[in-house]
């Protein structure tokens, strides 16, 4: 009887959502309806929620600009993360909008002056934040004010 070979797991960076790649150029991903072109931020979707065309969806890859649609300061987390942070929903030009935090901001000046996040120009950044039971890092997307 031949001896059967236990599949090697990957190793390497994971990302935490299925909606992020990693690849060379890191970036978010949607799917688009090809029969309306309504973009939806999820790429295990069947049908298209605007039209109900089903089959009809491909990937695409998003935009890795935004502006700040609106925002919170977090104080209170679960025990280990660090406050305070700040939250953000972030619109794409593609019309689709993703909850995530903003980094590089300091929370009290936007306490402070609420008027500067909303729409501020910002950009994706990809950040280790935990480590799997592997040993390989886990990856998850944020934002940043824009340096363009």
């Amino acid at each position: 009887m031949p001896e059967q070979q236990t599949p090697q797991a990957e190793t390497g960076p994971r990302p935490i959502l299925p909606i992020l790649r990693l690849g060379p150029k890191p970036h978010l991903v949607g799917s688009k309806c090809g029969s309306c072109g309504a973009i939806f931020l999820d790429v295990r979707r069947v049908a298209c929620s605007k039209c109900g065309a089903a089959g009809n969806l491909k990937e695409v890859e998003l935009s890795d600009k935004g502006k700040v649609w609106v925002f919170s300061v977090i104080h209170q987390s679960f025990p280990g993360i660090k406050t305070p942070y700040v939250t953000a929903v972030v619109d794409l030009p593609e019309g689709v909008s993703v909850k995530s935090n903003l980094v590089d901001v300091d929370p009290e000046e936007l306490e402070k002056n609420p008027q500067k996040a909303f729409g501020m120009p910002v950009e994706l950044v990809v950040n280790q934040v935990a480590t799997d039971r592997q040993g390989n890092p886990v990856m998850a997307f944020q934002f940043r004010p824009s340096k363009s």
